[in-house]
């Protein structure tokens, strides 16, 4: 090999390795890059700065070159060796760039199947399930066998009273004391667990058998002694964080006390509320669902049944008062719970039964009682329902059982054909709050109120028989004629106000596009125009003419309204279809009731009007569709 040859072999190897390395400075970088971006937190990866290949040195003339030689033939150029002018860096290869990283797909992360519940034998079978059964069914039946063996006592005789109670509490206590040292003790806390609910809610049996059996203690101080009993069984769960404890005291002490106090007594009601308050500030504070329901639910229950045992007997006071308190104290329970977890179910329960016991203690008071006392739960309930911040469901639950409660009011503090008025009427005001403030748990009550409303005016404030039947055969005064005309016009405003506020709150579509809801409240509509038409000619004369005059107009009125839909729906097609249906229901009225029932100058006037404004509309509203814009 030659001088000039070994020289073009140097450059040529020179301009190889120096490609090479920066290949590899390349992959270097983008597997970093790579790596980087699957990282939880992955630093900016600088990009790397690459150096122009150094050009080799050029060695000094050979002496044994040839002077008159050709010109140095060209390096040959290869593929893996790109040529780049000169001074520039040399760009990574594209060939590299595109071999690595290989494309890969992103994988989404594997969704975790939920673990399936475990089945009854699954629990069983686990280590330590026999012994938590085993201890936890001898502290019910230890329970239960105390509260026996008190009766037993009263019934035989044995010692005093005074013994028996000193006796119950010596033998509760110990209880308590037993499984607090057995807590000590990793291995031995599911019988501490069992004994000290047994022994707490002995406890508190045994403060409800010196209240209620003895007489030891008064109402007031038993009440306030078992707040103290039951507070420390649920402080003491708290202080070892079990909700089994704290269940296990408050579920015993409501299950057994009804037998101690003999049945369910204004005494009973207020022993479970007790409960209720000591368990209170432990399951708002620990999300002990189990707690809540076994310390909530039991005053609900007593207090209802308490109530239907006083309702064949005479007047008590007592028991409406503690129906009240119960749903005072329910209430805001329930208002501290969601407050502090906004996702609690039972505190959604516990809104709606908690108003259940006043409601039911209306049937023991008065009128004028009853009535107020259901309006102040509906109040409460309503206003609830209107806090803008609290969870939906809550405040849904509390604005269905607060219009319960209204309905309830309603119904109790009026009679007649008024009632069905006052209903209609908080169903087009539950309409425009449901429009205003997009509740549609609103917009459901204003329908099942005016549903309701509308089956009670059909029924006694215009009664479908004033429409068909002249006043010679149906006895009916004045008075109930202009409750009638009420009515009748607060109907239509329900039935024009529904649809309105559906469509605002896009509950409900154009006619066009769902007619049958149009439809139905059109309907609605007319028997309430109909009916306030013929009040309104009765009221002015309760006699045949007022009948027949009545129904004229009502006929000439459905043709003037079908005009009226016909000239606003020129561009409107459902508009045109309800104008076109009205038509042919003021034609079907014209030819099966007018031409029978009406006579004289009222068949003609009838006729007449009817005939005339139609001719009047296919003229007019011919002349309109001809010069309309929009053609239909």
């Amino acid at each position: 090999m030659d001088g000039q040859d070994r020289l073009g072999y140097e450059q040529r190897l020179a301009l190889e390795l120096a490609a090479i390395g920066q290949r590899l400075v390349t992959i270097s970088s983008e597997m970093r890059e790579h790596s980087a971006s699957v990282a939880t937190a992955p630093p900016p990866a600088p990009e790397p700065v690459v150096a122009p290949p150094v050009p080799a040195p050029t060695p000094p003339p050979s002496p044994w070159a040839q002077p008159h030689a050709g010109p140095p033939r060209p390096p040959v150029e290869y593929e893996s060796s790109p040529r780049t002018p000169a001074g520039e860096p040399q760009q990574p290869w594209p060939q590299a760039q595109q071999a690595w990283p290989p494309p890969q797909a992103q994988q989404p992360w594997p969704v975790q199947p939920p673990p399936p519940r475990e089945t009854l034998f699954e629990k069983l079978g686990k280590d330590g399930a026999g012994s938590k059964l085993l201890a936890w069914v001898g502290g019910a039946i230890t329970v239960l066998g105390f509260v026996l063996l008190l009766i037993l006592a009263i019934q035989r005789g044995w010692l005093g009273p005074m013994p028996r109670v000193i006796g119950g509490a010596v033998f509760s206590g110990a209880l308590v004391g037993i499984g607090m040292w057995l807590h000590r003790n990793p291995t031995g806390r599911t019988g501490a667990f069992a004994l000290a609910a047994t022994g707490f809610a002995g406890l508190y049996l045994d403060v409800i058998a010196a209240t209620s059996l003895y007489g030891y203690l008064s109402p007031g101080i038993g009440l306030v002694v078992g707040l103290g009993v039951a507070a420390a069984g649920v402080v003491l769960a708290l202080r070892w964080d079990s909700q089994t404890l704290a269940v296990g005291v408050v579920a015993a002490c409501a299950i057994c006390s009804p037998i101690l106090t003999e049945g369910f007594t204004a005494l009973l009601v207020g022993f479970l509320l007790v409960l209720k308050m000591a368990s209170t500030p432990v399951q708002i504070r620990r999300n002990w669902p189990g707690l809540a329901v076994a310390g909530g639910f039991p005053p609900i229950f007593a207090s209802l049944v308490m109530t239907a045992m006083t309702i064949p007997a005479e007047f008590d006071r007592t028991v409406v008062v503690l129906a009240g308190v119960t749903t005072l104290v329910g209430i805001a329970v329930a208002l501290l719970t969601i407050r502090k977890r906004p996702d609690d179910v039972v505190a959604v329960a516990l809104i709606a039964g908690s108003a259940l016991p006043a409601m039911f203690a209306t049937t023991l008071l008065e009128k004028t009682s009853a009535s107020l006392l259901a309006g102040a739960v509906a109040a409460v309930l309503l206003a609830i329902w209107m806090v803008p911040d609290l969870p939906k469901a809550f405040t849904t639950a509390a604005g269905a059982t607060g219009m319960l409660a209204l309905f309830q009011t309603t119904v109790i503090a009026l009679d007649g054909n008024v009632r069905s008025a006052i209903v209609l009427a908080e169903a087009v005001l539950l309409a425009f709050l449901a429009a205003q403030l997009n509740k549609r748990s609103a917009l459901v009550g204003s329908i099942a109120f005016g549903a309701v409303g509308f089956l009670m005016a059909i029924g006694f404030a215009v009664p479908l028989t004033w429409l068909v039947e002249e006043p010679r055969y149906v006895t009916v005064t004045t008075g109930d004629y202009a409750a009638g005309l009420i009515t009748a016009v607060v109907l239509g405003v329900f039935a024009a106000t529904v649809p309105w506020a559906a469509l605002k709150m896009r509950v409900l579509r154009e006619p066009a596009k769902h007619p049958f809801p149009w439809v139905l409240s059109g309907l609605v509509l007319l028997y309430g125009a109909a009916g306030a038409v013929l009040c309104a000619a009765l009221l002015v004369s309760p006699d045949e003419t007022g009948f027949l005059f009545g129904h004229s107009v009502v006929t000439v009125s459905w043709t003037i309204a079908a005009l009226f839909l016909l000239v606003k729906g020129i561009n409107n097609k459902a508009l045109r279809i309800s104008g076109l249906i009205l038509v042919g229901a003021a034609v079907v009225k014209l030819v099966t009731f007018d031409l029978a029932a009406l006579d004289g100058v009222a068949r003609v006037l009838a006729f007449l009007g009817a005939g005339l404004v139609l001719l009047t509309a296919g003229t007019r509203y011919a002349k309109l569709v001809a010069s309309a814009k929009t053609p239909e």
